[in-house]
């Protein structure tokens, strides 16, 4: 069944594209939300004539995702969490908590289905995170995870993983020994 975009659909196009997809998606999500119209010659021909406003449109969502991804490129972003024994969380870190921290930080609104966690972050220390901002745009941010009372500063935090990885690295061969 072919059908128009009316936005952005993750994975199947933007706004304006004309999409083949099952019938069954269509009638029960897509038409329902009215995140596409079905593709007549009627729509068809309103589509061309609405092309140029489309364009302009599309073109200002990617130079505001270029502005934010300068702003948000390398950024130290820090969430405070319940941190136990060796480093390990109670619980993990959300999305939606990054989010909040990120918008703490750097004053930017990013949506948090936007912040792909490949895994669940369940420890102290620095992470880095991805964040697609729009289409192929995406942007990674640092993401420093402590306790309420942890104050580290970007390099302190890099010189800490460091040096539990050096410890780690060297205690390995003489517990392999005994």
């Amino acid at each position: 069944m072919k059908v128009i975009l009316l936005q952005e659909l993750k994975g199947k196009g933007g706004e304006g594209d004309v999409v083949d997809v099952a019938p069954g998606f269509a009638n029960n999500y897509l038409l329902p939300q009215k995140v596409a119209i079905l593709a007549t010659k009627g729509n068809l021909k309103q589509l061309e004539q609405r092309k140029h406003n489309i364009a302009k449109r599309e073109e200002n969502r990617l130079a505001d995702a270029g502005k934010i991804k300068e702003t948000l490129d390398g950024a130290l972003v820090k969430v405070e969490a319940k941190v136990g024994e060796e480093g390990q969380l109670f619980g993990s870190v959300t999305a939606q908590m990054i989010a909040d921290a990120i918008k703490a930080a750097t004053d930017v609104d990013v949506d948090r289905r936007r912040i792909e966690l490949g895994h669940a972050i369940k420890t102290a220390g620095q992470h880095e995170v991805t964040i697609s901002l729009y289409r192929d745009i995406k942007t990674t941010v640092k993401l420093f995870v402590g306790g309420a009372g942890d104050e580290v500063a970007p390099a302190e935090a890099e010189a800490e993983v460091v040096e539990e990885t050096i410890e780690e690295v060297a205690e390995a061969p003489a517990e392999a020994a005994e």
